[in-house]
């Protein structure tokens, strides 16, 4: 039996990642100049091609910056004035699902473990920073967490596992602060700093796209750093009890510069976007990659034209891989290397799935799933 079930994994393994292949192949058509992208980069459309299809929150009012997708009909969405959203259809349809009360919260992050289980994280000084859990499709929700160090500011959280994930705050007594949960999010508790290298000057995390903390696999978990004189990059291989730290290639020196958003594929493989995120000034070498787990950071070849807040490696693609900003989407298919603008839409945050979906999300309640 056990050597069947692994039979029918390896096939539709197989079929997925032949598919994940296409689905760049497909992509990298359209990777041209944004002044031949006509309307798909201004309006979401590209007959005939692989493009970003809108879905109408009806929030025009919001900012979504949260992002979680569990596959190509379901999805979660964590946006300004305390508000989330999930869609159990592709996105034709959205329910408002946000926890009573938090209106005044700002909601920059969200982890769904499927169509019913979710964890958001608010971010914000003292109090501001809090963690709401839901186990019924956001039917009621629960408040797991709530800062009380007014020294602490929270900005992203990640998982593991179903049970295992993390939440990073800006320096705290000048060490990155690190929040823990082993049971899925229903409790947390402050890991000792001990195994932290002391932050730099002016050091923090970007609440921008939910990206500046991300795992892989059961225990690597990655930090991203920027408005120090260098823009770095943590990495912990023990769930956060131990971080080394090591200098990414993208500008730095000011508060508004660094690495806004990571994505790996795998232990090794990863990329990291960011620049300065203000839009009267330039963002050169806004991209680099490293094929050695973090501890070496390269600048890409040909980076993204702007600054970018998100990244996402293509489902069961080697080398493909989305970045989104403001300004645009940008595909890179030599493991970010180059980077070639496919759309000029802005988008916050990007996130993909095995099921080769693909969604972003930004300002003005917009949101779109990548479609042919």
């Amino acid at each position: 039996m056990r050597r069947l079930g692994s039979t029918r994994r390896s096939g539709r393994t197989s079929r997925l990642v032949a598919a994940g292949v296409a689905c760049g192949a497909a992509l990298a058509a359209l990777a041209v100049p944004a002044a031949e992208a006509g309307p798909f980069g201004r309006e979401g459309a590209h007959p005939g091609g692989v493009h970003w299809a809108a879905k109408d929150t009806g929030t025009p009012q919001v900012r979504f910056r949260g992002l979680a997708a569990v596959d190509r009909h379901t999805a979660w969405l964590a946006g300004t004035g305390g508000t989330v959203l999930r869609t159990t259809d592709g996105g034709s349809t959205w329910r408002n699902v946000s926890p009573p009360g938090a209106g005044e919260l700002e909601f920059r992050d969200v982890q769904a473990f499927d169509a019913r289980r979710a964890v958001v994280l608010a971010i914000g000084e003292g109090q501001d920073s809090r963690v709401y859990r839901t186990e019924d499709a956001g039917v009621t929700w629960t408040e797991s967490f709530r800062n009380a160090d007014p020294k602490a500011f929270y900005d992203c959280l990640a998982f593991f596992d179903r049970r295992h994930g993390l939440a990073v705050s800006d320096p705290v007594d000048g060490k990155f602060r690190i929040l823990s949960t082993g049971d899925g999010g229903r409790s947390w508790r402050v890991l000792p700093s001990d195994g932290m290298p002391p932050a730099l000057e002016g050091e923090a995390g970007f609440a921008a796209s939910g990206q500046c903390l991300v795992t892989a696999g059961s225990r690597d978990v990655w930090l991203a750093t920027g408005g120090g004189a260098h823009a770095r990059v943590l990495h912990s291989a023990d769930r956060g009890l131990t971080w080394t730290a090591a200098g990414a290639p993208v500008p730095a020196g000011d508060p508004a510069r660094g690495v806004f958003a990571l994505a790996f594929r795998d232990r090794a493989h990863g990329v990291a976007v960011g620049g300065d995120y203000r839009p009267d000034q330039p963002s050169p070498q806004a991209a680099a990659v490293t094929a050695d787990g973090g501890r070496t950071w390269r600048p890409a070849g040909t980076p993204p034209p702007a600054y970018r807040s998100g990244a996402a490696w293509l489902p069961h693609s080697r080398t493909a891989a989305l970045a989104v900003g403001p300004t645009g989407t940008d595909l890179t298919t030599d493991g970010g290397r180059t980077w070639r603008t496919i759309d000029t839409g802005s988008y916050d945050t990007v996130t993909c799935t095995a099921d080769l979906s693909c969604w972003a999300a930004g300002e003005r309640g917009r949101v779109a799933r990548l479609e042919r």
